[in-house]
């Protein structure tokens, strides 16, 4: 697949480099893994003086042995004897940058933890020590959230305070999507589009593999997902054991009770049998994986809150991949894909309403975006977009079937928060697969 997009990133990147020429940068890029890190950072030193190191698990010696290969191949550097630390090889980097530019990109950063985990603390010694006498353009990226955070925002960590800029890699934007997929498809239909969009979420890799393999289509699409050889069926543990280790059990049963429905800790306590306040708070803050909602208006201290997956790839992992692993090991692939079909148009009339409030948000003109439930659930509003600048509102029912909008209803319910909607011009939108 050719190369999309990132035209903000790369600006970013663009700059950093200019300004690494006359004093040193340093730069972390955070993103989850398929997600394109590696493919930007190389398509933005392209024509220039650039070594690339990739944190294999490997032992320090080793992964010393290959670096010096790297340098020597992409700079010329000869470095004489057998390093078996990186902190020697770090350190002849930087003398090569006192009399050279070049960008230094080090992949799967926070793999270091598992080589050595002191080589963090002798990264900041030597930058500290050669970042004044050195025109280097360093940028540090890495996959797994939780570990990239505490080494780059933890105060306690030595790396603290270092970075002259960062970078969270975030999916493919729906107007990308759209045209990847008219590039692979031009006749495509919005079914199409939406289960590309359901299963993908906008992840470039998730996308390349689809459309590479001619999958371009609703049902090309679920067929490549339900082979016994797809790549998609053990990729969400793959994902996700290394990041939450031996309490992986837990987490996942979490994980998936939100993505079947089960939305509020009250009903997730029930069924796991145990508070999970604290499990719940590490999914959102530590892992960024969850993400709380609260309805439009509501006060900051309101309970009213519900939970949902942010990645639409283990959003649908977790609901029919995970829980279906007994037909997976059965090798009954045809029963996974009829799963998938019997709950589909339920499943994706949910993913419709994420992707009109993706849509929306790079499309309007809008300050903030949301939902809105009562207390009593008798009113429920699936898309209120507001401009606190031009104060106007947006309030939209989402159906994918557009028979099924009922205008008048939606009228009563933003009736029912007039005194909310009160500073703001109202539009009323009726949203289904004919204006996707």
């Amino acid at each position: 697949m050719k190369f999309y997009n990132r035209a903000a990133e790369l600006e970013i990147l663009a700059r950093t480099l200019e300004q690494s020429k006359k004093s040193s940068c340093f730069t972390v890029m955070v993103g989850r893994r398929r997600i394109g890190k590696t493919s930007l950072l190389l398509e933005s030193v392209k024509g220039q003086k650039y070594l690339y190191l990739f944190v294999s698990r490997k032992s320090e010696p080793l992964l010393c042995e290959q670096f010096q290969k790297d340098a020597t191949d992409a700079l010329g550097l000869q470095i004489f004897g057998t390093i078996t630390r990186f902190k020697d090889l770090f350190e002849q980097l930087l003398i090569f940058a006192t009399k050279e530019h070049y960008t230094l990109i080090i992949d799967e950063f926070q793999e270091f933890d598992n080589v050595n985990s002191s080589i963090f603390s002798d990264v900041q010694n030597l930058w500290d020590q050669y970042k004044d006498k050195t025109k280097i353009n360093f940028i540090a990226s890495g996959s797994i959230y939780s570990m990239m955070m505490k080494i780059f925002e933890n105060r306690k960590e030595p790396l603290f305070g270092r970075l002259s800029s960062k970078i969270t890699l975030q999916p493919f934007a729906v107007s990308v999507i759209k045209e990847i997929l008219n590039d692979y498809n031009p006749k495509y239909t919005s079914e199409d589009l939406l289960c590309l969009y359901m299963l993908t979420g906008g992840v470039p890799k998730y996308i390349d593999l689809l459309m590479e393999a001619g999958a371009a289509t609703k049902d090309k699409i679920l067929d490549m997902v339900t082979r016994p050889d797809s790549p998609f069926i053990g990729e969400g543990k793959e994902l996700l054991i290394s990041e939450f280790g031996k309490e992986y059990g837990t987490y996942f049963s979490i994980l998936q009770l939100i993505a079947s429905g089960k939305t509020t800790q009250s009903e997730i306590d029930s069924i796991i049998g145990k508070n999970t306040g604290a499990y719940l708070v590490n999914l959102e803050k530590e892992y960024s994986l969850i993400t709380k909602n609260k309805p439009m208006f509501s006060k900051p201290e309101s309970r009213k809150a519900r939970w949902s997956l942010n990645d639409n790839y283990l959003r649908f992992w977790f609901r029919f991949i995970y829980p279906n692993q007994s037909l997976i090991e059965m090798g009954k692939y045809d029963l996974l894909r009829e799963t998938i079909d019997k709950n589909y148009e339920q499943y994706s009339g949910f993913i419709l309403e994420k992707y009109f409030r993706a849509k929306m948000a790079e499309e309007e003109r809008i300050t903030a975006i949301g939902s809105y439930w009562d207390s009593k659930g008798e009113n429920e509003i699936d898309l209120i977009a507001l401009n606190d600048l031009d104060k106007t509102a947006i309030v939209a029912e989402v159906k994918r079937n557009p028979k099924k909008i009922d205008m008048a209803l939606l009228q009563a319910k933003a009736d029912s928060i007039k005194k909310e909607l009160a500073k703001y011009e109202v539009e009323l939108r009726g949203l289904s697969m004919n204006d996707i």
